[in-house]
């Protein structure tokens, strides 16, 4: 608690705000990756404090709170409900707070509807949002790129080679993996501005509240795997382990909000190339943060096979 306690202090001065209104200091649950702390101050002050791990993780997995500020600057111009940047160092992160709390089972049948449309109206939003080149801000797999297919192969190759190191088990070799995603390359070259991608929006990073007893959208968090590229490949995570095309309210919502989703050939060859990226990432992050025996169960049981059928799906196509 100490350490905690002396950190907040050192970040709360380093942001210009006296540090000895400092009143709380409380782990919040929900990270998998760096940790965060909710502080309060004594004058009603309440902030979120991210704190980058020393551990090694993925090569992708450098300097993150460098883009999860990018995503929140971006998000600051479009109306999106998101943290607000209030000082940033690389090694921590301070922001504000957003109302409500992840998604989760307590949201009703007769609100899922309106939330997901509510959400598809934001997700288009933050996709007018474009950037100064392609591949991470963070610069962890160096400089931004020209075009998207360079960025993409760029990242791909990077998890591929992680695979390797960590010996991460997968359902088909990695050199299998990677000549498949090869063949569905010149899909890549249909994109050709850099929009902002979140690429986690997975429902615990969803804040649901309830003002009036409505149930709204409270903000969208946890930013840290932002990259500026493709926005079909935010699709992944918003339909996590299942397919965006079926999910009709937000689909409604993000084309009501000038969002474009038109799932032609091309379009679902990159969507099967992205999720065939995260699905790889799911399935190798688990071993240098050694995530435990039932959850490595659970990844082999339920996100490899999901690897096979977006492999499948690029076979299927018949490019080369």
């Amino acid at each position: 608690m100490t350490d905690s306690w002396e950190r907040a202090r050192r970040v709360l001065e380093a942001a210009g705000i006296p540090p000895g209104r400092l009143a709380r200091v409380a782990p919040l649950g929900g990270g998998t990756y760096n940790t965060v702390e909710e502080l309060r101050l004594t004058d009603g002050g309440h902030y979120v404090l991210k704190v980058a791990p020393t551990a090694p993780g993925l090569s992708h997995e450098r300097r993150l709170l460098v883009a999860e500020a990018e995503f929140c600057r971006g998000a600051a111009g479009t109306g999106v409900p998101a943290p607000g940047v209030v000082a940033l160092d690389g090694r921590w992160l301070l922001m504000t707070v957003c109302p409500g709390s992840p998604w989760d089972d307590s949201v009703t049948a007769h609100e899922q509807a309106g939330l997901r449309g509510e959400l598809g109206e934001q997700v288009a939003r933050l996709h007018r949002v474009t950037g100064p080149g392609f591949g991470y801000p963070s610069g962890a797999l160096g400089p931004l790129a020209p075009d998207w297919r360079t960025a993409f192969t760029t990242m791909f190759d990077a998890v591929l080679a992680d695979v390797r190191r960590y010996g991460a088990p997968l359902p088909r070799p990695a050199d299998e993996v990677a000549a498949v995603a090869r063949a569905a390359y010149d899909a890549l070259d249909e994109v050709t501005v850099a929009t902002l991608v979140h690429f986690d929006l997975w429902p615990g990073n969803v804040l649901v509240d309830r003002v009036d007893g409505k149930a709204r959208i409270g903000g969208l968090v946890d930013g840290e795997r932002m990259f500026w590229g493709d926005p079909v490949a935010d699709f992944v995570s918003l339909a996590l382990l299942g397919d965006i095309r079926k999910d009709e309210p937000f689909l409604e919502g993000y084309r009501r909000a000038g969002g474009h989703a038109v799932f032609d050939a091309s379009a679902r060859l990159r969507l099967a190339l992205y999720r065939a990226y995260l699905y790889l990432i799911m399935l190798t992050e688990t071993i240098p943060r050694a995530y435990g025996a039932e959850h490595n169960r659970w990844l082999g049981e339920t996100v490899a096979p999901e690897l096979l059928a977006a492999l499948d799906e690029i076979e299927a196509a018949g490019v080369s």
